[in-house]
């Protein structure tokens, strides 16, 4: 049973650090690379980050990914799954519930972000867990898993929540990894790439944006949020100046 897990655990560790290579290095190598001339006045902040801060947040991003993996392997192929409520039987809930979980769970996990994010601010906490997060203080795509192994592990605990508390299909984990992955890739980019449409439709109202975690890694303080502006805007958090700042960099984008 050891060696079933152990080999479970580095199937998932090889797959994550293949999916964070292929990503945000393939959006890293179009936007800081191939199109660094045609995407200029969609940069968020004028400077760039140097090589010594992408090696930085990729070797975090590894160290990460392994904790990551540790505990889905922990969640998925211990005794422990049996107190879950993952399911293997699509039929049990159909297709619609399993494509609307992954939507739920993008819902749970960014409530879980927003309070954890904050607690993590504390400045009895931050220097201890949070702070190797913030030395990308211009993030780029390889950010996006750039953790102390404390704030890996507490940011990977959002799937024992999840499990414990949503009837989850193993297609559908993959879904939300995979896609809370690729959102958390964007909001890292250190470009704004939405359309021009965007701000003018109720998604703008709800939806956080490259700038709104930009701005967060710029201040250390307010944006908490990871995928809405709820939390946000409820708790009264958000960045005074994010529509100012979101409107000022489209505007010199759709000039």
């Amino acid at each position: 049973m050891m060696e079933n897990f152990i080999e479970s655990a580095f199937g998932i560790f090889f797959i994550s650090t293949l999916r964070y290579f292929i990503i945000a290095g393939l959006v890293f190598f179009l936007f800081y690379k191939v199109m660094l001339g045609k995407f200029s006045n969609a940069k968020i902040q004028a400077k760039h980050a140097g090589s010594k801060d992408f090696i930085h947040e990729v070797l975090h991003s590894i160290q990460s990914t392994g904790v990551m993996s540790l505990i889905a392997a922990v969640v998925l192929f211990t005794p422990l799954r049996s107190y879950t409520k993952v399911y293997a039987d699509i039929e049990r809930f159909g297709i619609w519930y399993m494509v609307l979980s992954v939507f739920l769970a993008l819902v749970v996990h960014d409530t879980y972000f927003y309070w954890m994010h904050r607690l993590l601010h504390h400045p009895r906490l931050f220097k201890y867990a949070h702070l190797t997060h913030h030395k990308s203080t211009n993030p780029s795509p390889w950010t996006s898993y750039s953790f102390h192994i404390i704030e890996a592990a507490v940011e990977g605990a959002v799937l024992i929540v999840l499990v414990l508390v949503l009837p989850m299909h193993r297609f559908a984990i993959m879904g939300f990894v995979l896609l809370g992955f690729m959102i958390n890739v964007y909001g890292h980019l250190g470009y704004e790439i939405m359309p021009k449409w965007f701000r003018g439709s109720i998604l703008f109202r709800w939806i956080n944006t490259s700038i709104y975690h930009n701005l967060h890694h710029s201040k250390f303080k307010g944006n908490y949020g990871l995928y809405f502006r709820f939390w946000d805007r409820l708790m009264g958090t958000e960045t005074p100046n994010y529509v100012k700042e979101y409107d000022r960099i489209q505007n010199q984008r759709f000039l």
